[in-house]
């Protein structure tokens, strides 16, 4: 007797989900009638993801690889009449290695700093700035640099890439996004400007002078206008995002009424709309917002797209189809064509087509749990494939990161739902405070307050779905990362036995150290209120002493495993090693998961194996 289809069937491994193939798009070909896109695939073997690039019809059809994106993608970098190109390189501004002081010391292994922002990210500081050139767009051309001897980034460190500069239409300027602060102002703040220089001129204009947050994605409009994304205050990563819009001499914030953040937008070809991607209820999805010009025209913002997954990338709107990826918790990133008109999908890419066809999945619910002062929160809450109601199951409260990122239908390599809900657990995922998509009222209500009403709505959530018939409420953990291990840590404290087990990834244990340590000091300023030695700011003190983990150690009874990265400067290696020698003195089961050359994520494939096997092995001997 032959093998049903179902018992052929599988289930996510960590072994399948390092072979999925991870799409990045490049762009829409200049004919405008194909995406162009890289596929990425891990190689264990090589310990490096290795990318092919496509092609594939905007109206669906077979992909073609080619070898050359340049050969169908219009070069951004090149101005618009063709005359000059402009591109970003590295250059060396400051010593601080000991042999730029003492040159008679070559082998001296020594780094002098006068002020912080000396690492940033995973790198240190070594004195090198990037810095934007443009030069004539020919082959022997000599640069010349927009930021000659300044002291400043761009593209801005430690992610930006060449959509921090742009072109004007008329080929006559370059406008640049740069945070023109340096050393310790530089740490203290988010005050990034969108600066334009003129090619005839040789003069450098700050476009969005008085704005004192961030400035961001300039982008043209159809006819002209520059745009960009803007927060207003200064310190502060997680403000609300909005469009605005320099019109003959009136800067218009289209978004300012709506109650949300922008994540990234695009214009409408004709120039009456903005496309823009933002969190909501749990996803994220496609919006419009129309553009009035100085008329008395009302702006209007209305969502485009709608069910449970996230849109990652407006890859181009015509007419009424729009060119989009998107993921959702048990797929990720493929390709598709929406009709804006209809609200049908049309799927492009199936990269993954293969492997899924083999692969049962979870279940994903939608939740809404009532909090302890009255609010209505989102609960995201997975279920193992071939889930059985009458049976026990084990369940894992997640705790996102942030701490104000939305819990979105996103799909994580290394905090995968359908992976741990594959593995038999039932995971529930809340949207607590601090979270986009529900509103800016509950996403701000973090800051300040990190171990107050957010701990009691992960409590809640656990609490709630743990009522069900099938939770096994003796088998329940506690994981997340950043944030989300702060979270852990601060949990393990406070949990009167509900957790059987813990696990953090770079999470904050000792806030008083965290603030001495860390990078982006203006995060720590903003989110905890103010340094610990303000003694008479009582906000702060209570991050430092009753929103702090290390407070809370002595009620430490459970197994817990601490993961850290080495080159994790935004929550440094001691906190990790604090967190892991408390629990072993305190003689509580722990184990200490220690990646030297990872940052704050896990990017390498065979340390990201080792995590997931890690991960799951832990849970296999303490849940």
């Amino acid at each position: 007797m032959g093998i049903s289809a179902s018992a052929q069937q599988q289930v996510m491994t960590p072994e399948l989900l390092l072979k999925l193939n991870r799409i990045t798009v490049l762009g829409v070909s200049n004919d405008e009638k194909s995406i162009v896109y890289k596929v990425a695939t891990p190689s264990m073997e090589e310990n490096k993801l290795n990318s092919k690039v496509f092609t594939i019809p905007v109206l669906g059809g077979v992909p073609t690889e080619i070898t050359d994106s340049n050969t169908v993608l219009k070069n951004k970098n090149i101005a618009p009449n063709g005359a000059y190109i402009v591109y970003d390189e590295e250059v060396k501004l400051e010593k601080v290695h000991g042999k730029d002081f003492y040159p008679e010391l070559p082998k001296s292994e020594v780094q002098i700093y006068n002020g912080l922002d000396y690492r940033h990210w995973d790198t240190w500081n070594e004195g090198k700035f990037n810095h934007v050139f443009f030069k004539q767009n020919k082959e022997k051309a000599v640069g010349t640099d927009l930021l000659k001897n300044e002291t400043f980034d761009c593209p801005q460190k430690p992610f930006g890439g060449d959509e921090d500069y742009i072109w004007s239409p008329d080929s006559k300027s370059i406008l640049y996004v740069c945070k023109k602060k340096a050393g310790t102002a530089y740490a203290v703040s988010t005050n990034t400007d969108i600066y334009e220089y003129s090619i005839e001129t040789q003069k450098t204009v700050n476009r969005t002078e008085g704005n004192l947050g961030y400035d961001t994605a300039p982008q043209f409009a159809p006819f002209g206008a520059l745009s960009w994304l803007q927060m207003k205050r200064d310190g502060y990563e997680a403000d609300k995002n909005d469009i605005i819009v320099d019109f003959k001499g009136t800067k218009l914030n289209l978004t300012a009424n709506w109650d949300g953040s922008v994540e990234s937008f695009k214009w409408s070809k004709d120039g009456k709309k903005v496309y823009f991607i933002a969190a909501i209820d749990g996803t994220q999805q496609l919006f419009e917002v129309n553009f009035p010009g100085l008329t008395k025209i009302a702006i209007t913002v209305n969502q485009v797209t709608f069910g449970d997954f996230d849109i990652h990338d407006i890859i181009d709107v015509t007419g009424t189809t729009a060119l989009l990826s998107k993921a959702d918790m048990n797929h990720p990133l493929e390709l598709f064509s929406y009709s804006i008109s209809k609200k049908t999908w049309l799927q492009l890419t199936h990269v993954n087509a293969e492997l899924y066809a083999k692969v049962d999945l979870p279940t994903t619910q939608r939740r809404y749990v009532t909090t302890t002062d009255g609010k209505k929160m989102l609960v995201w809450v997975i279920l193992p494939p071939h889930f059985d109601a009458t049976k026990k199951y084990p369940a894992l409260l997640y705790c996102q990161g942030g701490p104000q990122s939305p819990l979105t239908q996103f799909f994580s390599y290394r905090w995968n739902f359908q992976l741990m809900a594959s593995q038999g657990y039932v995971v529930v995922a809340p949207n607590r405070r601090g979270m986009y998509g529900q509103g800016v009222e509950w996403n701000e209500q973090i800051s300040k307050d990190w171990g107050g009403q957010v701990m009691q709505d992960y409590l809640s959530a656990i609490d709630d779905v743990a009522k069900e018939k099938y939770i096994d409420k003796t088998r329940l953990g506690c994981v997340g990362a950043s944030y989300g291990g702060y979270s852990v840590f601060y949990l393990a404290g406070i949990h009167n036995n509900r957790f059987k087990t813990f696990i953090a990834h770079d999470g904050v244990f000792n806030t008083q150290s965290m603030f001495g340590t860390t990078e982006e000091v203006f995060f720590n300023y903003w989110d905890f209120g103010g340094a610990y030695w303000e003694k008479n700011n009582a906000v702060a003190q209570k991050t430092y002493t009753l929103f702090n983990p290390a407070s809370h150690v002595e009620n430490w009874n459970k197994p817990i495993l601490v993961i850290q990265g080495g080159k994790d400067f935004r929550v440094p290696i001691g906190q990790g090693q604090e967190a892991f020698q408390a629990a072993q003195l305190l003689g509580i089961k722990s184990k200490f998961l220690y990646f030297p050359e990872e940052n704050h994520w896990v990017l390498q494939p065979q340390n990201a194996l080792v995590w997931q096997r890690e991960f799951y092995k832990w849970l296999l001997e303490t849940l």
